[in-house]
């Protein structure tokens, strides 16, 4: 037997917290009894129903994506700007893990796993992250200090794991840096360089821990092997 949010979670109906949220609210039933209390347990074989839909075990699908820019990080947008879901057909619930923003593009985890998803969200469990940074301006060695020494975001100080100069741009006056990050607080990148004064143009993710975009377009994406899985979790502090 397994507690009810987690069984919930492992369908690939919704991540563990909202089950949690659905269970104390009265949504979910295990053999035609409402259960309301958390750390209910049950078995995978049990008439479960949430919202008035039966769950069952769903194969774990997991995915690295190529988010183009001016997508969002979302299943739905009530704006109704494109979503990371347009563009995969398939009848699994899947879900970005994190979000990049509407005009940053890269590399981004789609899945339908949702213990899966919260561990790697899990602030203690931040995957390292490498970022492109296209910025107006020249960056000097005194920028660079700046940022290596960290930056304070909304009174937190944002430490960079590593900051490196790639190309300086003297004609167009813009630089290009790569600055790699385990953290991911809302627009932390860009409002770091802001800080030191630099617009961001561009900003890519091109890498999370060792999952690369190689072989991808962007709008495309491709499986992640169980061994890179395995991998995974074994990064995780």
């Amino acid at each position: 037997m397994e507690r009810l949010q987690k069984i919930i979670a492992e369908s690939g109906y919704c991540s563990r917290r909202k089950a949690e949220e659905l269970i104390k609210n009265n949504k979910v039933t295990v053999n035609g009894d409402i259960v309301n209390i958390l750390g209910t347990k049950a078995n995978v074989g049990d008439n479960i129903i949430v919202e008035g839909k039966t769950i069952s075990k769903e194969d774990k699908e997991y995915y690295l994506f190529y988010k183009p820019r001016g997508v969002i990080s979302s299943t739905s947008d009530d704006k109704d700007r494109k979503t990371i879901m347009n563009y995969f057909n398939t009848n699994k619930r899947l879900y970005p893990v994190g979000r990049l923003d509407y005009n940053t593009d890269g590399a981004i985890i789609v899945t339908n796993d949702g213990e899966f998803a919260n561990m790697l969200m899990h602030p203690k469990n931040e995957l390292e992250k490498v970022y492109i940074v296209k910025v107006k301006g020249i960056i000097d060695g005194d920028a660079i200090r700046k940022l290596k020494q960290g930056i304070v975001i909304n009174r937190i100080k944002c430490i960079p794991d590593k900051v490196k100069l790639r190309k300086v741009d003297k004609i167009k006056k813009s630089s290009i840096v790569e600055i790699v990050i385990h953290d991911g607080k809302n627009h932390e990148v860009k409002l770091m360089f802001e800080r030191i004064g630099f617009l961001v143009d561009k900003l890519k993710r091109e890498r999370i821990e060792f999952l690369n975009l190689d072989g991808l377009n962007s709008g495309e994406y491709r499986r992640i092997t169980p061994k890179e899985i395995k991998k995974i979790y074994s990064l995780i502090k």
